[in-house]
């Protein structure tokens, strides 16, 4: 048998690493050429055959070269052997996942990879979207299971504050925890100027080098205030910066990786990137005011949101509250759709309203902005 690899010097954390195990040359070939085109993924082991039991060199090297996923070829004639590394790899790693690579004509196969511990089935002959959808699951399930905690942020219309609410929070999280970044993904970036900075890259930057991008290049990217901060800066000319979902999710597997918090300014944008953004957040603030055409359009944004995230991360908060003579609690729930119980109004900058029946924890004031998330 004959070891081969792919892999380029100095490129050790751009993309996933993949390792790749099938028992035909020719699918083994067409396999790589699939992983490059997805820009998300890289080989980092390739080998014809698989492996006879769990001290077989081939699962030892599999380790050695830190694989995330290993794409098995279910194969004709090498079925058998195949799904047996499935169960050798399931039995042996606990934290590389396993892709099935076979025909989608055949529930029996289907099954039996499954069973056998595969947690992706990608037919042999799809295109590429397939094997993105598989890559992007992979990577929104480690997201989520990183200690880091995201925060997203905005705005129920225009000039209610949600980048002056992103920046402050970012900034006491720093203050207070350490290693927090802000990153700005409004349209246009005004996160710059709250924190006195001339980026020379951002957002835009990093979503065009994701296929090469690893923690130093992400560095470089950032930019940072004087207490710490990081910022992954917005486009300073009007830009949509969209992205796939399997391109945030490798650029949020990277950001939570080296960050424990991560604060998310979205601005005005509402489009289907702010929904991909909300679901990778442990909570979202809409930001709003206390007048009816804010409060209307918090309502109408909070519809926007609700197949994209559970109702328990979405908190309304209340900027520069001031009580209306005329406009109650009550006229409040029923604009937004909050239906939180709040007992009875708080002076202060914030205050913060359950959604869809969540209950409400009242005003937002505390010194520390980790308990006062925490809280929501």
């Amino acid at each position: 048998m004959q070891w081969s690899s792919d892999r380029n010097e100095g490129v050790a954390s751009h993309g996933i690493a993949v390792a790749i195990l099938t028992g035909d040359r020719e699918q083994q070939l067409a396999i790589q050429k699939r992983l490059k085109a997805t820009r998300v993924a890289r080989v980092i082991f390739s080998h014809l055959g698989f492996p006879l039991s769990t001290t077989d060199p081939i699962i030892r090297r599999i380790q050695e070269q830190h694989a995330q996923v290993v794409v098995i070829d279910l194969h004709a004639g090498s079925i058998q052997s195949a799904l047996y590394a499935i169960e050798l790899i399931q039995a042996t790693t606990s934290d590389i996942a396993i892709f099935a690579v076979g025909p989608t004509n055949s529930a029996p196969i289907i099954i039996a990879a499954m069973q056998a511990g595969a947690s992706e089935y990608v037919g042999r002959q799809s295109g590429i979207e397939d094997l993105l959808e598989a890559f992007t699951r992979f990577l929104v399930t480690r997201t989520k299971k990183y200690d880091a905690r995201v925060f997203t942020v905005i705005n129920a219309k225009g000039g209610t504050g949600a980048t002056t609410v992103a920046v402050n929070t970012a900034m006491e999280l720093q203050r207070n925890h350490g290693q927090t970044m802000l990153i700005d993904f409004a349209p246009i970036g005004h996160a710059v100027l709250h924190l006195n900075l001339q980026p020379r890259f951002g957002v835009v930057d990093a979503l065009q080098n994701l296929h090469r991008m690893d923690a130093t290049l992400l560095d470089g990217l950032m930019e940072s205030a004087d207490d710490g901060l990081h910022l992954l800066a917005g486009p300073a000319q009007p830009c949509a910066t969209a992205a796939t979902t399997a391109e945030l999710a490798r650029l949020f597997d990277l950001l939570l990786s080296q960050y424990r918090y991560v604060v998310v300014d979205c601005s005005s944008r509402i489009d289907n990137t702010t929904k991909l953004l909300a679901d990778l957040s442990n909570k979202v603030l809409l930001v709003a005011q206390m007048d009816v055409v804010s409060l209307w359009s918090a309502g109408l944004i909070c519809t926007f949101l609700q197949d994209a995230i559970r109702r328990d991360q979405l908190r309304l908060v209340l900027n520069r509250y001031k009580k209306m003579p005329g406009f109650s609690q009550r006229d409040v729930q029923n604009t937004t759709g909050s239906r939180g119980y709040v007992p009875g109004f708080h002076q202060g900058p914030h205050l913060c309203y359950g959604f869809a029946g969540v209950p409400a924890i009242g005003k937002v004031a505390e010194q520390d902005p980790l308990r006062r998330l925490n809280g929501l």
